[in-house]
């Protein structure tokens, strides 16, 4: 077709020009010249069909059922492209409702216009896992009256800010109330949850002390002093996650955490939110004890430290025995670890009169109390070696126990004993290979200075049995082996008594501290017996080859009592994330398995003398 010769852009160049292509202003260099046009038709003519189009009948472009679907989407696509919106409309209509700007977030800055620390407590409310996967919130009591308080705000935010909340996670409001700048909504997980048979604890307890832990510490960051607790249905777990939770060892730090104070929300359940808190403190006692420095807790230091903490209970005596009283007991096992440090050993001993009748069999608890362990001469790798400052978390956790019993009031007898001393490298220290002669007359080839623990325990053990004893139950961070068997999961248990490990099972099933029964076979006692030197040797023949289970068999060659137990809390010793409502660091455990033990024990009319 010609071109136009009207249009300036259509005329033809002159014969020899170059075509010049205009340039962009930005860049200086030459556009591409735009595309062509197609030619114009010719007025009057009909339009050209393209080559690859078949020619089609005159007629409507699309169906018009075809129109009316692409126009109008489906009921199912259209509510999700209107549920944003709502929900913003009823996000602004709640927000001119409330006192002050409410904001739902995770952990981060304070909203703006709000200060950390305002006037106020803060509040920690559950919220169950609804059985339907997109069903709505299901508060606890606590909760629903607190919705109620505010008109059904929370119920409403919580709904519009994402999916429901899962077991452990929380969502934060803030302004709801003026008595509560932050609310903290925590995920309770199942409602119905009860003992789970195959995790051998009880999840609802679980997951109350660990939502609410979780709570506390958001709490605690917002700088607010006071944080009030939904029971969540079992006041005492609630009250036991909380003080848990919050506590750290921050003693030597000149910077530390704001202190939060706990309180029940309501007063339905005080007498078990107090239980709660006792049995949290007595636990954190024995946290503290273990996380403390080496050089600050001494093994004198670990004894006052104790008295201290029972000086107000009148049924309480506690005897400091010092070195000079060892050696007349002829504790020969015990000395041999003790003098190679310039420390010097004592020998705790703790009568707690529970019981109407003093006469009464006691229930006596046994800890190593092994306040430094650099393994001896058989010296520790230094890399890790400052852990070893727990090494005395056998006597920490019994003692705790005991305190605890006494705040308690439990009706019984209890004699606690903890053997302290350090063991050091020196050139009086034990040897490998040395010979030491325990309190019962039996002698004790020491192949391994890092098997120190079980010399301590064997004297101890011998004591225990001037009491005419209930039971005795030994703690000690005895094995690295039985970190290797179980981790930290629970606390390993040799006993020669089912009646004893059922009180403790159960107890732990409770408390959440779990504890695992390992075997007590003659096999392994034969692996400490066949020594060369001595009646027993303080490491089985086989070296590594089950070492918790041979420990536990060395200290059953000092027992007599028909009821004993021995708890090898070497994996159970310190958390890293394992157990969610504690803080990184020393653990503390089994303090409150064995205080529940005291206490069902207390209960048991059957003597098991």
């Amino acid at each position: 077709m010609p071109r136009d010769s009207q249009n300036p852009l259509n005329a033809a160049p002159p014969p020899g020009a170059r075509s010049r292509r205009p340039r962009d202003p930005r860049s200086g260099s030459a556009r591409a010249a735009p595309p062509s046009l197609p030619p114009r038709p010719a007025a009057g003519a009909a339009p050209r069909a393209r080559a690859d189009e078949a020619p089609c009948a005159p007629g409507p472009l699309f169906p018009p059922s075809l129109l009316l679907s692409l126009l109008v989407p489906p009921p199912a696509v259209l509510a999700a492209m209107l549920l944003p919106c709502v929900r913003s409309v009823a996000a602004r209509r709640l927000a001119r409702d409330v006192p002050r700007a409410c904001s739902c977030w995770a952990q981060g800055p304070s909203p703006r216009g709000y200060s950390r620390g305002a006037a106020g407590k803060g509040l920690v409310l559950g919220v169950y896992s609804s059985e339907k996967e997109d069903g709505a919130a299901q508060f606890t009591s606590a909760g629903d009256a607190f919705d109620r308080l505010v008109s059904g705000k929370l119920r409403a935010l919580l709904s519009l800010c994402g999916p429901p909340l899962k077991k452990g996670k929380t969502r934060i409001f803030h302004g709801l109330h003026q008595d509560f700048p932050s609310v903290v909504v925590v995920g309770l997980g199942k409602k119905n949850a009860g003992i789970n048979e195959q995790e051998n604890w009880n999840e609802g307890k679980e997951n109350i002390r660990t939502a609410v832990a979780v709570g506390c510490r958001q709490i605690q960051d917002l700088e607010i002093p006071c944080v009030e607790i939904d029971p969540c249905g079992d006041a005492q777990a609630a009250a036991e996650g909380a003080v848990l939770g919050l506590h750290e060892y921050n003693e030597l730090k000149q910077k530390k955490k704001p202190v939060v104070t706990p309180q029940l929300h309501g007063s339905a359940e005080s007498e078990a939110w107090q239980k709660g808190v006792t049995y949290a403190e007595g636990q954190n006692l024995a946290r503290y004890l273990m996380e403390a420095p080496a050089n600050y807790i001494t093994p004198i230091k670990f004894a006052e430290h104790i008295e201290q903490k029972l000086r107000s209970f009148s049924n309480v005596k506690v005897h400091i025995r010092p070195e000079s009283w060892i050696t007349t007991q002829e504790m020969g096992a015990f000395l041999s670890v003790a003098k190679g440090s310039a420390e010097p050993p004592i020998f705790l001993e703790i009568h707690y009169s529970g019981s109407a009748n003093t006469d009464d069999s006691p229930l006596v608890f046994v800890g190593k109390g092994v306040t430094f362990d650099s393994g001896g001469i058989s010296l520790k790798p230094s890399s890790g070696m400052d852990a070893m400052r727990a090494d005395m978390g056998g006597a920490a956790t019994v003692c705790s126990a005991i305190v605890t019993a006494a705040a308690l009031h439990l009706p019984l007898n209890i004699i606690g004993l903890a053997p302290l001393c350090e063991n050091m490298p020196s050139g009086k220290a034990n040897k490998p290979g040395d010979v030491v002669r325990a309190k019962n007359g039996k002698t004790i080839q020491v192949d391994n200075t890092d098997a120190e623990g079980r010399l301590l325990l064997a004297d101890a053990l011998c004591y225990a049995h001037n009491f005419n004893a209930r039971a005795i139950v030994n703690a000690a961070t005895l094995t690295g082996a039985m970190d290797v068997a179980l981790g930290s999961a629970a606390t390993g248990v040799f006993t020669n008594s089912s009646w004893l490990w059922t009180h403790l099972y159960e107890a732990s099933i409770l408390t959440g501290d779990r504890v695992w029964r390992m075997p007590l076979f003659e096999h392994y006692t034969k692996q400490v017996t066949d020594c060369p030197l001595a009646d027993v040797s303080n490491i089985g023949k086989y070296s590594r080859a089950g070492g918790a289970c041979t420990a536990a068999a060395f200290l059953k060659e000092f027992v007599t009592a028909s009821h004993w137990a021995h708890l090898d809390i070497a994996g159970v010793m310190s958390n890293k994330d394992e157990v969610p409502y504690l803080r990184k660091g020393m653990a503390g455990r089994p303090t409150r398995t064995l205080v529940e033990f005291a206490a069902r024990l207390s209960k048991d009319s059957h003597n098991a003398k």
